[in-house]
Formats: C-alpha cells, structure tokens, sequence
C-alpha cells in the first residue's frame, strides 16, 4: 500500500509524476476542479460578505468518492495542481473536501515536470496560498455578479444565449471600435520614386528624400512629374555616405500571450491549439527509453525570468555547438506582473539538450513544430546580439536627394537560431551597396514613381487581439483562450479571413452594455480591476472589499438597467429567395463558419444550404459555367468548382482568377502562403510578385 497520495488535475500528468515518485506515492487525478458556484444560482450570498456558496460538480461524485477513500488510507496527502491562481483554488477545494489541513504542508508546486524538478518540489511542500485562492475567488465571484445579472437581462430585451462578462465585453468593444475606424477612414494619396542605380558593373536602389536637404511628401502625380523634370540628367553625385555599426537584440523567452502570437504567425496555429499543445508538452510526452518526460516548462505564465540552472545549460550548450562568442552577455529587462508571480518561469524547454530534431519520432507534426518554435525562441534569447554594418548614402541632382541603404550582417549572433516575425509578415531583407565614395558619381538606370494610398487599421487577428488586451492589462494568461472562445460562440463577432469582424448582435450588446453598465466595458476600469486581483495575489488587499467597491456602484445600474433597458428586435436579413421545400423566405444566418442561408419558417422547416458565391470566373475545364466558391463539408475548408456541377466536375483548392499564363497559356491561380498570397500557373514555373 502506498504511504503518501498526491493528487494532480489530468491523469497524463499523474502518469508522469507517479513514475519519478517511486513506489510508496500513489498519484491521481482530480480532473480539474472538483467544486464550483452552482450553475442554476447565484449561489453568492451578497449581503453576508459576498459568500460563495460552493458545490460539488456534477459528475465529480464518483471521482470525490475515490479520492476520500485513498485520503483515509493515506499518511499524507499532497496537492499538486498547477503553479497559479487556478491550480492553488483546485488544491484549496480538495483540501477542503478531504478534510486536509491548509496550513498544513500540504501543498507542492513544480514550474516543470522532470525527475529533478518533481523530487526537488517535494523537499519543500508548504501550506495553501489563501492570498491566491482568494485572487482567484474574487475574479470568479466578480464575473459571477457580472454575468449572472446583466445576461438575463440581454436574454430577455435581445436574444437567449447571449452573455456579458468583464473580460470578453472589453475584447468585443476592441473590435467594434476597430472596425468604425476602418469604415470612416478616408485614404490619403501619396506617391513613392525609387530609382535603379548604375555604378561600373554594380546596380542598387535608392529612394527620393527631397529637395534642398529637407524631406518632402509626395502627395500627387504633379508634384512627382515636377521632381523628374527637375534632374537634369542621369548623373547624380555621392554627397554623403554613412556608416555604422548597429545591435539587433533578440527577443526574451516566451509567456503565454507572446507565444500565442508568434504560433499565429509562424505556425498559423490557433490560440486554442497551440495551448493545447503546449499542455501536452508540458504534462509528459513518452521518450521511448527515457520514460515519459515534461518537455516544456508551465505554459500559463506572463514572466520572461529564468532559472539560474536553465541559464548555465543554454550557455553550455551554446559554447558547445557555436563558440564562445555566441553567448549573450548583456541583462536583458525581464518581465513580469506581479511579485506573488515571480516564481514563475516563462516558457521554455526543460532542457535544450532535448534538441527537436531528436524528438520527431515521439512528436505529433504539430508538437514538434511548437516544441521547436519555444526551443529556438529560448536558445536564441540567451545568445548574443547581431551586429550589423549599415551603410547610407545620399545622391544629389540638381538639389533633387536620394537615399540608398544597405546592411549586412557582420556577426549574426542569436539570428543563427531564430529570428522573431512581425505582424504585418514583412521580414528585413539585407541589402549591400556597391562601395561609394564622396564625390563620385553614379548613374540613374531606371526611375519608377508609383501611386500609393494610406491603409486603415488592419482588423484584428487572434494573435493581435491578444497582445493588445496584455498591452493595456485586461485579462491573464488563463483568460485569453477562453475569452476568444466566447465572444466567437455568442456570435457576437466572426472570423472573416482570420481577421475579427463585428456582427449587428455584439454591436447591439455592446451598445446597450455601454449606456447602462458603462464601467464592465472601460478599459480602464477593467486593467485596474485586474491591477487590484494582483494585489489580492501579493497579500496588499482584501478580497471582500474589492467586490464589495465594484458592487457598490453596479448594484444601482443593474436595478435602472431592469427598469429603462428597451427590447431590440433583431430581424434576420432576407437572402433573396425561397425555400424549395416549403416556400417561405430563406434568411441569412451566423454559424459557427460563417454565414449560411436557412428558411425563416424554422424550426416547423428545418432546411438549410450554403451560400453560392460566384467570383467572377468562367470555368477553364468546360468554358461555360462560372466558378462557385464553396464550402467543405468536413473540414470546412474553401475551395472552387465550376457552377454546372455534375456536368463538369471542375474544382480546385486554389482560387483561380481568370487569365492564362503567360508563359504556357495553363491556368493562374491565386496560392495562400504563410506572408500573403502568390499568382502561380498550375501548369509550369510561372508566378507573379508575392502580396502580403
């Protein structure tokens, strides 16, 4: 029989442990939270202290049972859920339920789950953190209060279904705001000359500056008409060349937040899968010979710090595979939220001597290329600086200026391993100038002036939601998946081309959240909220207090809000034509891909069907029907068939666009790349310029 029980959330994680622990520790699951606020009540008694009243989960009873009858045979019992919030909650409710002692040494707490890491965490087990139980019951009790008095108040004067919450209203708000600075923005021409310059055998590019020594904008066709007229030839003097020498830093090891937007890019991956994967990494991944192993350390963190040990094997490892030189000697700002945090980690590989290339026969494709992204992004960030040579050199005809630069990389540094991407998808390409020199002169081949206008705003992707919502201190590390779920299952906004779009539903909440509890939506109010759940966390302040100020002032607009809210109809938009099975309008719909069109007289009729998208094409195969694009039945993704289906059977993922190519008269598509999208012909080698 086994001496102590430990007791985790997932059993991949107690598999994990138990086998470090040896034979007297028996380890299992609590499958996540065993207690919770009942789901038909409040269940929060308001006027005495906002007392949660806690229940046991439905479909817990059989797990509760089996964990009280292996606590009884125990000596000691051990919780070790996850290193946060959540995880101390978890652990603060077993206790509870098994009668274990809080301020007992009860509790154990493991940023990584390795042999080393599991043994060193059971030298020092400690008591229940009430400072983090209580952060973590305030922000449930507050969104308690939040959601279950505004949303039967939207399910009564709007729809059924719909929800509010702190969090989500701000993240829909975001987008609703984004998208009216799109409709109302107005592009501003403005034009751009570059010129091909010539000197011996050597060509490079050089830009207009201006004239005179001072810049100028180039707003219309005349004014860039003028500046040609202005040179007198094509000869142009080198009247300044400048050199220096410039660091590019590499970026610190990732948080949640942070590897979530470079996943969406890099990796085009989710914010849901990618912590799903991340989740595995971290609870164990069977190595074969070596037993099953934690690859990465806690995924739910917003601190870059590292441990001293995770530091001397980077640089071992660095020295080793190249060269002393490589290894980062500069401090480097870490960051983190709050002090009761600082024990955290930020995310990386629990030894990078576990390199990626030697893990894929145990890794799923996708595994390995999220295991390889944390690697690459935690070697990097404890390597040295790039060293870069710029060059720039002004050219002058007749008082006309332009720029040519170059760099080059001189020493590469971390960017041997990894460089970080950006979210417009634009990557630093190095440009060399041929050697100039003051006084020489070099000659315009080709002058190309081209019309631009300003862009709006771009609308928000996931990764970019996310990383504003951490900018401005709204949300934690455990809300950010969550929250993307949400506002996209209440239909309140749609992914349109992976970008968030607004629908008349969450602009119609949010309006109505606005004009009656203006404060669940500033954003303000919302990071200083959270500012104040951190406090809580580090012991500076009361949990009651907290909810007791926010209540305050809540309680009084949700008794106005129940008087003055007006009902919104919201009236389906017509589709144009009628149901073929019972004759009653077809209107559009939202699901969970997009729009769909299904009859008005649901659900007495319960028919639906896609909607036929022409794009203007005309199929190659039969050169009669016009190409349709679709939707997959399975995994939903688009493609395009020609209109005339079954009488030709035309079809295609990529989209064509109508021209033949140039080269072998074979049809041109347009191709989705990771940067943009790229015209190829199906046929031969031919494409066209990339655009992003």
């Amino acid at each position: 029989m086994s001496d102590y029980l430990v007791i985790v959330e997932s059993p991949s994680k107690a598999k994990t442990i138990e086998k470090y622990l040896g034979k007297k520790y028996k380890v299992v699951a609590s499958m996540g939270h065993v207690r919770d606020l009942p789901k038909s009540q409040m269940g929060i008694e308001v006027k005495n202290n906002f007392t949660p009243k806690y229940i046991t989960i439905r479909g817990k009873g059989p797990v509760l049972k089996d964990l009280k009858s292996a606590a009884k045979k125990a000596k000691k019992v051990y919780l070790a859920a996850d290193p946060d919030r959540e995880g101390e909650a978890i652990a603060w409710h077993l206790a509870n339920t098994l009668n274990v002692d809080v301020e007992s040494d009860c509790r154990v707490v493991f940023n990584e789950i390795t042999k080393d890491a599991i043994k060193e965490s059971f030298k020092y087990p400690r008591a229940i953190n009430m400072d983090l139980v209580d952060a973590q019951q305030a922000r449930r009790i507050l969104d308690r209060l939040v959601g279950y008095n505004i949303s039967p108040l939207l399910w009564k004067k709007v729809k059924k279904g719909l929800s509010a919450g702190r969090v989500q209203s701000v993240a829909v708000r975001l987008i609703i705001e984004r998208e009216k600075e799109i409709q109302s923005f107005e592009p501003e021409e403005f034009w751009t000359i570059k010129t091909e310059f010539v000197k011996g055998k050597d060509t490079f590019e050089a830009s207009f500056y201006g004239v005179d020594g001072e810049k100028v904008q180039l707003t219309n066709e005349a004014q860039v008409n003028e500046i040609i007229e202005k040179m007198k030839d094509n000869a142009f003097s080198v009247e300044n060349v400048t050199r220096k020498e410039r660091k590019r830093n590499p970026a610190l090891p990732f948080t949640t937040s942070s590897l979530q937007q470079e996943a969406a890019r890099k990796l085009n991956m989710r914010a849901k899968k990618t912590m799903m994967l991340a989740q595995q990494l971290y609870e164990g991944i069977d190595l074969g010979k070596q037993g099953t192993v934690g690859l990465i350390t806690y995924m739910r963190t917003d601190s870059t710090r590292i441990s001293e040990t995770a530091q001397t094997e980077a640089r071992d490892y660095i020295t080793e595979a190249f060269g002393a030189e490589y290894i980062g000697t500069e401090k480097r700002k870490e960051t983190k939220k709050s002090k009761a945090q600082d024990a955290h980690e930020a995310i990386r590989p629990t030894s990078v001597m576990r390199k990626p290339e030697e893990l894929k026969s145990f890794l799923s494709r996708d595994q390995l290329r999220l295991y390889k992204l944390i690697w690459e992004r935690f070697v990097a960030s404890q390597m040295a600086s790039a060293i870069m040579d710029t060059v720039t050199a002004k050219l002058i005809n007749n008082n006309v200026q332009f720029r040519a630069s170059g760099s080059v990389v001189k020493f590469p540094g971390f960017m041997k391993v990894y460089v970080e991407s950006k979210d417009d998808g634009a990557e630093e390409k190095d440009k060399m100038l041929p050697p100039l020199e003051v006084g020489e002169t070099v000659f315009s081949k080709d002058i190309e002036p081209k019309q631009h206008y300003t862009q709006p705003p771009p609308r928000y992707t996931e990764a970019r939601l996310v990383r504003t919502l951490e900018e401005l201190g709204i949300g934690r590390p455990s809300t950010y998946v969550p929250t993307l779920e949400t506002i996209q299952k209440r239909g309140y906004v749609a992914l349109d081309n992976k970008r968030f779009v607004p629908t008349e539903l969450g602009g119609i909440v949010i309006e109505l959240i606005l004009e009656f509890f203006p404060e669940i939506i500033n954003i303000e109010f919302t990071a200083n909220m959270e500012q104040s759940l951190d406090e809580v966390e580090e012991g500076n302040a009361n949990w009651v207090k907290i909810v007791d100020d926010f209540y305050v002032g809540f309680e009084p607009r949700l008794e106005k809000a129940e008087k003055e809210m007006r009902e919104v109809e919201i009236k389906d938009e017509p589709a144009g034509e009628d149901c073929e099975l019972c004759s009653h309008p077809m209107v559009f719909k939202m699901g969970k891909y997009g729009k769909f069109m299904a009859c008005s007289n649901f659900p007495e009729c319960r028919n639906t069907k896609p909607i036929v998208k022409e794009i203007g094409v005309t199929c190659p195969k039969c050169d009669k029907g016009q190409i349709i694009e679709r939707r997959s039945n399975k995994k939903k993704r688009l493609f395009y068939g020609c209109g005339t289906y079954p009488e030709c059977d035309f079809v295609s993922w990529d989209k064509p666009i109508g021209r033949k190519c140039p080269k072998c008269e074979g049809m041109l598509v347009e191709k989705k790349l990771k940067k943009g999208v790229q015209v190829q012909c199906i046929s031969c080698d031919y494409e066209e310029e990339q655009q992003m």
